[in-house]
């Protein structure tokens, strides 16, 4: 074989492998859209028809939650813990009803069914609701903090939505009452 035809047989493997590889690449521009932590990117525009006082989506499969301001010029993306199971994962639209810095926390009566010897706990190191905590619309779902860091980026609560105890205090600070909601 000539060198020149090795050159072009060598041109042809080439484009015949990028040709192979061509389904590979329409398909991952069809995927979602992941970031480096692999928590699947989110737009506000997707969910919500305007941002109101701001807005939150709780991603239950990425475990993350991401926060948009009511003006879009702050957007946070937070990894989260959520619910251990599909049937106590609540998921629709609601909203922020109540803030609270320093919860108590009450066993819910269905925890309390399974755990009959959990007792409440008062706010501090012990509490599960780590150090802020903030009420949906929805009875006894909350976001809120945990002194449990194991527990971020884990199947882990009975429904609520668990950030870090600095990342939950930076998105209290920036949500008002009234910021909407929607759990996927």
């Amino acid at each position: 074989m000539s060198d020149i035809n090795r050159r072009r047989a060598l041109g042809l493997g080439i484009l015949a492998a990028g040709g192979l590889a061509m389904p590979g690449l329409v398909r991952a521009q069809t995927t979602p859209r992941h970031n480096i932590s692999s928590f699947t990117m989110q737009r506000w525009q997707d969910h919500f028809e305007s941002l109101g006082k701001g807005a939150i989506v709780a991603d239950t499969t990425s475990r993350a939650l991401h926060f948009w301001n009511a003006d879009d010029t702050i957007h946070r993306t937070y990894p989260t813990s959520v619910p251990i199971s599909d049937e106590l994962t609540k998921r629709g639209y609601t909203e922020i009803v109540r803030k609270k810095v320093g919860p108590s926390w009450t066993p819910t009566a269905s925890q309390m069914e399974r755990y009959p010897d959990w007792k409440p706990v008062g706010p501090g190191p012990d509490n599960p609701l780590g150090t802020h905590a903030m009420y949906l619309g929805w009875p006894a779902y909350l976001i809120h903090g945990t002194h449990d860091t194991r527990k971020i980026g884990r199947l882990s609560s009975d429904g609520c939505i668990g950030l870090y105890n600095e990342k939950i205090e930076e998105l209290f600070g920036l949500c008002p009452v009234g910021t909407q909601v929607r759990v996927i």
